[in-house]
């Protein structure tokens, strides 16, 4: 499987597209403006410390000063083991007793500032690698609590051998992510350098630099693209500036060798994303319905609680009978979905509902084709079997906000329902609520104002019903048609 890598950087904007068999299969786009502090560590300044909060505020450098809790304090055990944060029942030494003012202190974001609160911190620093997390101060090896009990001695002997003997490897303790269950002794000894190589240069930031600095920022786009996208398969890296290739180009080659070799300036007349016509495929992605090439297609509806995707045969009437029709049909859409579900970055719980198959050996191809085009996936998934009303559950791993989510915000006229009432239907809203309003109050007349849709019905077809209540109230309605109005928008004005 050969991968391709194009990068459109602009100041306002990153955009990623992985390629792989000739058609776009992720998107990843960041924005400066919208990126989080958390997982930054500074070297704050203590401004004040409150016993009776049992917590201290932070000067990182930011315009509100951040908030240290006791309970977010890593501290060094009386028995002279590694630190830790106290456990649930065990005494906590108060915070006075740990900090003090003025005092400089390594401190970590963990929840970003929102509204007039200041961002939350920690003093128990932790580094996120591909596969890994990395705690400097501790020394425990540990398998994340979601990768099955059976599998999680022989992954935590493994990673113990690949740390090494700590006295003298290095230190510090390391996690085993959920995505890097299935990864090889190279690939983790690799995050392993790079985790241990972040931590010197953060060390010696801090000795370095004064308080209120930034000693490192959690990786921006452009830099996860060598840490997590980039693999044997990768045949090239092609960014279309040449300041951000040269930064890249830096970094790679002090953290990541091997990623940095595959990197390209590209320097073609064409803007990068029209090589593969990425701009067509985001604006189809962000559709409900995607065509298959046999004239069938898919309806992908998403919500808060799950994904649903259904199939349809559409146009496409095969050569022999039905059920060779559904059986090819279904084929084509499950490595469709799997596209889908990395192009959009669908996470979750996800249910597919395939075209109905008579034959439960068509059932198992499709479904073992539907999970060979999951493995391709880098995030976890796990699908289940043909349920009893034919149906595929399956879930994916949450990473980041799905395509939708980060282009797009509620339509300000429907307000995300996908739908909006008729203006007939509206028509009889407002006259049952002319009609509540003259029961309570009684102006000497009623202004109807609504959407140019509404007003016309009034006129026309409703006009009679409209005439009907005016003499049953024994007051007149005018209406008024408001341009910005939406089509569910109206208010009635007692004058």
């Amino acid at each position: 499987m050969q991968q391709d890598i194009l990068i459109n950087w602009s100041p306002q904007e990153t955009r990623v597209a992985v390629i792989e068999h000739g058609a776009v299969q992720e998107l990843h786009i960041e924005r400066p403006l919208e990126r989080g502090l958390v997982g930054n560590v500074y070297l704050g300044r203590i401004s004040r410390v409150l016993p009776g909060m049992q917590s201290a505020f932070i000067d990182i450098g930011l315009e509100r000063a951040a908030f240290l809790h006791v309970a977010d304090v890593w501290q060094r055990q009386p028995d002279g083991e590694a630190p830790a944060l106290a456990r649930k029942g065990e005494p906590q030494r108060p915070i006075e007793k740990q900090v003090f003012e003025g005092q400089a202190l390594m401190v970590q974001v963990i929840k970003d500032p929102i509204g007039n609160k200041g961002a939350r911190l920690s003093t128990q620093i932790s580094i996120a690698g591909r596969l890994l997390v990395f705690l400097p101060q501790d020394e425990h090896v540990g398998v994340s609590q979601k990768i099955p009990g059976a599998e999680r001695d022989a992954l935590r002997a493994r990673l113990q051998a690949l740390v090494g003997d700590r006295s003298t490897g290095g230190g510090g303790g390391f996690i085993l992510r959920t995505n890097g269950e299935d990864s090889s002794d190279a690939e983790l000894a690799e995050d392993i350098a790079y985790l241990r190589k972040t931590w010197a240069r953060i060390r010696q930031a801090a000795l370095r630099l004064p308080a209120m600095s930034l000693l490192h920022q959690d990786l921006d786009l452009l830099q996860r693209v060598l840490r997590d996208l980039v693999g044997e398969h990768t045949q090239g890296i092609r960014i279309d500036s040449l300041e951000q290739f040269q930064r890249l180009r830096m970094f790679g080659q002090e953290f990541m060798p091997a990623a940095a070799g595959k990197l390209q300036h590209y320097k073609g007349e064409r803007p990068i994303f029209d090589l593969y016509s990425i701009d067509e495929e985001i604006a189809k992605a962000l559709g409900r319905r995607v065509d298959l090439k046999s004239g069938g297609y898919l309806i992908v509806d998403q919500t808060e609680a799950l994904t649903t995707i259904d199939v349809n045969t559409g146009g496409f009437v095969g050569v022999r009978n039905f059920d060779d029709t559904v059986f090819k049909t279904n084929l084509e859409a499950a490595g469709a979905i799997a596209r889908q579900l990395r192009l959009r970055n669908l996470g979750g719980v996800i249910i597919v509902d395939f075209i109905d198959m008579a034959q439960s050996a068509h059932q198992e191809a499709v479904l073992a084709e539907f999970r060979r085009q999951l493995v391709r996936d880098r995030v976890k998934t796990m699908a289940g079997g043909f349920s009893q009303l034919g149906l595929v559950e399956m879930t994916r791993k949450r990473t980041r906000e799905s395509l939708a989510h980060m282009l797009c915000e509620p339509c300000p006229a429907c307000q995300g329902k996908g739908s909006v009432k008729t203006a007939r239907s509206l028509c009889y809203d407002i006259l049952r609520e002319i009609l509540r309003e003259a029961r309570q109050f009684n102006p000497r007349e009623f202004r109807v104002l609504a959407s140019a849709q509404v007003v016309e019905l009034f006129l026309d077809e409703e006009s009679q019903h409209l005439a009907g209540l005016s003499d049953f109230i024994g007051k007149p309605i005018s209406l008024q048609a408001g341009s910005a109005l939406g089509q569910e928008q109206y208010d009635i004005v007692l004058l």
